[in-house]
């Protein structure tokens, strides 16, 4: 069996058209997700999820094999699905999927690894998703920043992209959003996949939602680093302080 990582993408975003190959300190943004994955993973278990050629022959320059998936998908997590299906159906053998967004170029190996140790610990998880801080009131208040509340036993209560818990002291609360490093187990995936997208995840726009809406568990690892994904093209100015060692004030 093989752990993977698949990096789903796709040069249509209405709010940024084009992002995945935006440059971030001279490098297209789809390069540094593609490197944090090959560091963590290897190359060899690093794939590419796309409808664009253009996003394809960008990850082969990088020796990362590319995907083709339908443009019909609304979710990177059913984009994902069928990448992992065309994989198996040429005979790859594969245990654990970690869909990583390729809209978030400031997340470290590290922590992706995280995610595969979180599997290690309990056979009996199925989905695990990172959790990281918000930083500051903005970052609470910003609806491209989903935030996450979780019950006493570290799985997910609630997704959305408004501010949760609402009418809390900024100062004094622990206030944690979606990173968008997310694992499943091989049949976690397919189950995901099957399931129809229920009224929640169509209200916040948010893919786990689905996995809730049906009485699933979705487990958090939390992390500390700093990340930021890229929404708009304003964002690109945030993830380079963060790429370069800076702090976000």
């Amino acid at each position: 069996m093989s752990d993977i990582v698949v990096i789903p993408a796709r040069m249509g975003s209405s709010r940024f058209p084009g992002k995945p190959l935006a440059k971030i300190l001279d490098t297209p943004m789809l390069g540094w997700v593609i490197s944090h994955a090959v560091e963590a993973v290897g190359v060899e278990n690093t794939f590419v999820a796309s409808c664009d050629q253009e996003i394809l022959s960008y990850a082969a320059s990088l020796s990362v094999r590319g995907v083709l998936t339908s443009a019909s998908h609304e979710r990177a997590s059913d984009r994902t699905a069928e990448a992992v299906d065309l994989l198996e159906a040429e005979g790859k053998k594969i245990d654990l999927v970690l869909m990583l967004q390729g809209d978030e170029p400031a997340i470290p190996s590290a922590a992706l690894l995280s995610v595969f140790e979180r599997f290690g610990a309990d056979e009996d998880v199925k989905i695990v998703n990172l959790s990281g801080p918000i930083l500051s009131p903005a970052g609470s208040s910003d609806p491209n920043a989903i935030k996450v509340v979780a019950r006493e036993d570290g799985t997910a209560l609630y997704f959305s992209r408004l501010p949760i818990p609402h009418g809390g002291d900024f100062s004094h609360g622990d206030y944690r959003k979606q990173v968008c490093a997310i694992g499943f187990r091989r049949e976690a995936l397919r189950d995901f996949a099957e399931l129809s997208e229920g009224v929640l995840e169509r209200c916040e726009s948010i893919d786990m939602l689905r996995w809730l809406e049906n009485g699933r568990d979705v487990h958090l690892v939390r992390i500390s680093e700093a990340t930021h994904p890229v929404d708009v093209e304003a964002d690109i100015s945030v993830v380079e302080s963060i790429l370069s060692g800076q702090q976000l004030s």
